[in-house]
């Protein structure tokens, strides 16, 4: 008897840069998968059933079973579909991979994230936490190696060379500085590399429609702010 196929679904949305690091590694391992687009403003009953805790994308379905948290995603996908690692063998170069995966997500990622919903002092204090750790990752960066891992492309790779693109619109919609071109170089040529891989870039959306989105997204956010702040604090 043939072995039944195996039935991998992602639920995401096009602009979600944690669902672009998942649809990455499962290009890269060459993993077949239905894909169900997500409407944000209005959930749908399959992301409340698979993720009733968080209710975000990306979800991973393998064979009816959830996973959440793209980070934990692209772990599993690595752990059960042996070919192409992104992941080193050795345990202590696996939890160093791990270790600035998970320094990129929640020293700079989170931080630059926090500052397209912040104004003034607050957002300032965001952007400015952003640079210095970012300055940090670029210290582990390998002079001359075009991946985070050497010349073989990797889970830190997948997991945060995204950071690139979004942290040049986040530039361009709240005019701060993100990432110095000076003082970075070496994160600028790796954000170039990782996105240039032709799996990977045929996976980007268009640079003009994720600007497009997130300037009304911002647009919706200051909106609400305003409203929030012109309610009266007077109880009866």
């Amino acid at each position: 008897m043939a072995p039944e196929k195996e039935l991998v679904q992602l639920i995401g949305f096009w602009g979600s840069p944690y669902v672009l690091s998942v649809r990455w590694a499962l290009k890269l391992k060459g993993i077949e998968y239905e894909y169900h687009e997500e409407n944000l403003l209005k959930k749908s009953p399959l992301l409340l059933q698979y993720n009733p805790v968080y209710k975000k994308v990306p979800v991973l379905l393998h064979n009816g079973k959830p996973l959440v948290e793209s980070l934990m995603i692209i772990q599993y996908i690595d752990e059960t579909w042996k070919q192409n690692p992104l992941q080193p063998q050795d345990p202590y170069e696996r939890a160093k991979t791990l270790f600035w995966a998970k320094f990129a997500h929640e020293k700079c990622i989170a931080p630059m994230v926090s500052s397209f919903f912040k104004i003034g002092e607050e957002q300032e204090k965001c952007v400015k936490e952003a640079c210095e750790h970012l300055r940090t990752l670029e210290s582990a960066l390998e002079e001359g190696k075009r991946f985070f891992g050497g010349e073989t492309i990797g889970f830190v790779d997948i997991a945060a060379a995204w950071m690139g693109c979004w942290a040049r619109i986040i530039e361009e919609i709240l005019s701060v500085k993100l990432i110095d071109e000076e003082k970075m170089p070496r994160l600028i040529a790796w954000f170039s590399n990782v996105v240039e891989v032709p799996a990977l870039k045929e996976c980007m959306p268009p640079t003009q429609n994720l600007l497009e989105h997130n300037i009304k997204f911002r647009k919706f956010l200051v909106a609400a702010a305003e409203r929030l702040q012109s309610v009266p604090l007077t109880g009866n």
